[in-house]
């Protein structure tokens, strides 16, 4: 039996229903999966919430590994087979599914299902924030919220690959002993400190170049206050809820500082992009710089509750949707 996820509404993680569900045949310039393993991602929630919206009824999350079963017209890059990942286009909580052909990338052998489905969408984003968004440099100090994250330990990683000393904030004791140990040069538990005080501590009371968060709300006020003139806030999540309305003087008043607010795929929005980023992402996983840590294997069927722990911050590492036998 092929199954899905389906949302028909907008709301809490008791809108997901498991429902049948045949994909069909691939059209033009489609393939069809049969998949392995599914990326769970904060995106997911807010697609489901409608913090941003999308149609109705929709079948969630942008992530995931598998297998080609069949090829539609025009593809001639992958053929039945061929063991490829995504981190694109809405529909990956189903057991099959189509997709467009030129959004996938064929898994070299170095790389498994698992690994794939927690890499392609965090690891991809890791990429561009580090080389991208900002260019870190050897010997940067910065501010990564988060970072015992699936994002926060690839960051921890690749900073630590680029000699860039990473300071990371987490929940628990816990989680910030498992991001020194996946790279992190420092790490403050924001539950029993204030990570404005701690960082300035570890910095000698300088700021840094760069913050990145992907918390929102709760943090975004404490993170200008750490970022020095010419400086960049990159905001690119909303953990705690969306950064309320501001005053863009504010950007001003602490130091002409520079505000993002990216996401990955206008980075990868043709397949040259997309490759080319992928296979800097799969070359470090290969040379071993760069291993997921997959905190959480929760079936398919069972997503709710992953939801539920996502959006309680009960997860640690990368959390990955497995298919029901």
């Amino acid at each position: 039996m092929t199954y899905a996820i389906q949302i028909l509404r907008n709301g809490g993680p008791e809108v997901l229903q498991i429902v049948d569900f045949d994909p069909g045949d691939p059209g033009p310039g489609e393939i069809r999966i049969a998949q392995h393993a599914i990326g769970l991602n904060y995106i997911d929630t807010y697609m489901r919430s409608g913090l941003y919206p999308g149609e109705l009824p929709a079948i969630l999350g942008v992530e995931g590994a598998g297998v080609v079963v069949a090829v539609g017209e025009g593809v001639d890059h992958l053929v039945a087979g061929d063991r490829v990942a995504y981190c694109q286009g809405v529909g990956a909580y189903a057991s099959e599914r189509l997709h467009n052909a030129s959004q996938v990338v064929k898994l070299p052998n170095s790389v498994g299902f698992d690994d794939a489905a927690a890499l392609m969408l965090q690891g991809l984003t890791v990429w561009y924030l580090l080389k991208r968004s900002y260019a870190v440099d050897t010997g940067d100090q910065v501010l990564w919220h988060a970072a015992a994250g699936g994002v926060g330990l690839l960051a921890c990683q690749w900073a630590a690959h680029l000699g860039v000393n990473l300071i990371g904030t987490a929940s628990s004791e816990q989680k910030c002993d498992l991001a020194m140990s996946y790279g992190a040069s420092h790490m403050i538990n924001y539950r029993t400190a204030d990570f404005v005080q701690e960082t300035l501590k570890i910095t000698g009371g300088d700021k840094l170049p760069v913050v990145y968060d992907s918390v929102g709300k709760d943090t975004w006020e404490g993170s200008l206050n750490l970022i020095k003139p010419f400086g960049y806030m990159i905001s690119f999540g909303n953990a705690s809820g969306a950064v309320p309305p501001i005053d863009i003087g504010i950007l001003n008043k602490k130091g002409a500082i520079y505000l993002q607010r990216p996401s990955l795929f206008p980075y990868i929005d043709n397949p040259k992009s997309l490759n080319a980023a992928a296979d800097e992402l799969f070359s470090l996983v290969g040379q071993k710089i760069l291993k997921p840590y997959i905190g959480q294997r929760i079936k398919l069927s069972q997503v709710r509750k992953a939801h539920e722990l996502l959006e309680a911050r009960a997860t640690i590492g990368a959390t990955i949707l497995t298919l029901d036998p």
